[in-house]
């Protein structure tokens, strides 16, 4: 009988779509020998890459609209709709991400979740009862203000006047007003998916961590972990929600606890979600072999991240895991005793970072063929 392999890569930011990098590891795998048994598993963990995945896997429908952008200058954004399974797929980046802003326009006391919001009522216009809404590479700290602004809910000053619904104006909220909320709303399943789980406030929330990485100076960052300190307060007082230290309300600026607060979404890991969505553990049955794949794998990784959360179900099931990384930065210790066997570069050497990511289809290609032939070579020497 032929090896079974699995290939379950995430996207490899800014060079391939999850999709594309199982294409380019089978292409390489096949050069080995054609008759292996290859299964093509492209996964997401709730950032980068999440309606691609479930585009393919449910046999999703891409739909695009326009929205506000980050800085209130419209964008378009897209995303994934499942008519049989009336569900609906979001990225928060396509409409609020890091990558839609130059660096020098970077500044989360000025963007907004707005964006995020137009696209939740776009899918809600598809007679959806199902929405999954990945909030990772934001470019917020809006404690997802814009979003719940965006269908229908107030936040108001001690005037009573509207709140910009800007990272820089939380610490001016008296009230809040959710009467106004989009009645679509009522009966949808919502999941909020991330691949961090940082609480909302303090050393590891939104604004301390993440802060500095979306153009934030220290005293921007102390004023943004103020104003969400704020809206907290607000929250537990006219909501009865106290989302200071909810695992993963820190997520994109504050907007995980924003989608609990006002929405009423459940906070998951979002690769346990993806992964059961596309049915990895049916492919895993009979396996010989994972291999998986990332643009980078560190330290963060095993919080969460697709390759961890891919090689947890192999070792489960006793199957060896490979992965393949464009930059490999330490924290490999911790990924091991999940089950990730060996890590390999997709680099063939000393390259810079715009050719690696311009030729990432031929470098994971070759990587994925190395990586399996010394796997076979393990084999052969065992005598299997």
């Amino acid at each position: 009988m032929a090896l079974k392999i699995v290939l379950a890569p995430n996207a490899l930011k800014g060079s391939l779509t999850a999709t594309q990098a199982a294409a380019a590891m089978a292409q390489g795998i096949a050069r080995i020998d054609p008759t292996l048994c290859l299964a093509l598993v492209p996964v997401a963990d709730g950032g980068d890459g999440l309606a691609d995945v479930l585009i393919t896997a449910l046999h999703g429908q891409a739909c695009e609209v326009a929205v506000t952008g980050p800085d209130g200058a419209p964008v378009r954004a897209s995303f994934c709709h499942v008519p049989t399974r009336r569900l609906a797929a979001i990225e928060m980046a396509t409409a609020s991400g890091l990558s839609l802003l130059a660096p020098a326009c970077r500044n989360p006391l000025l963007t907004t979740t707005r964006g995020t919001g137009d696209l939740i009522r776009a899918a809600l216009a598809l007679d959806i009862t199902h929405l999954i809404i990945g909030i990772g590479g934001s470019a917020t700290n809006d404690g997802g203000i814009g979003m719940a602004t965006a269908l229908g809910a107030q936040f108001l000053d001690a005037t009573g006047a509207p709140v910009p619904p800007i990272g820089g104006a939380l610490a001016t909220i008296d009230r809040i007003d959710l009467s106004g909320l989009d009645p679509r709303l009522t009966g949808i399943r919502m999941e909020a998916i991330c691949d961090v789980d940082n609480p909302l406030l303090g050393e590891h929330g939104a604004a301390q961590v993440y802060g500095p990485q979306k153009g934030a100076t220290p005293a921007q960052v102390q004023q943004l972990d103020a104003g969400l300190t704020h809206l907290a307060m607000v929250i537990e007082r006219d909501l009865g929600l106290d989302v200071r230290q909810w695992p993963g309300a820190g997520a994109a600026g504050g907007l995980g606890a924003g989608l609990k607060a006002f929405l009423n979404a459940e906070l998951r890991r979002g690769v346990d979600l993806v992964l059961d969505l596309v049915e990895l553990d049916a492919a895993l049955r009979d396996a010989d072999l994972v291999v998986t794949a990332e643009g980078q794998i560190d330290v963060q990784t095993a919080f969460g991240k697709a390759p961890a959360g891919v090689a947890e179900r192999a070792h489960a099931l006793g199957i060896p895991c490979i992965a393949i990384a464009g930059s490999i930065d330490g924290g490999l210790n911790a990924l091991h005793s999940l089950g990730i066997n060996a890590v390999f570069s997709l680099c063939p050497g000393p390259i810079s970072l715009d050719r690696a990511m311009a030729d990432g289809s031929t470098y994971l290609a070759a990587a994925a063929e190395q990586a399996v032939r010394a796997f076979l070579a393990g084999r052969l020497r065992a005598g299997l």
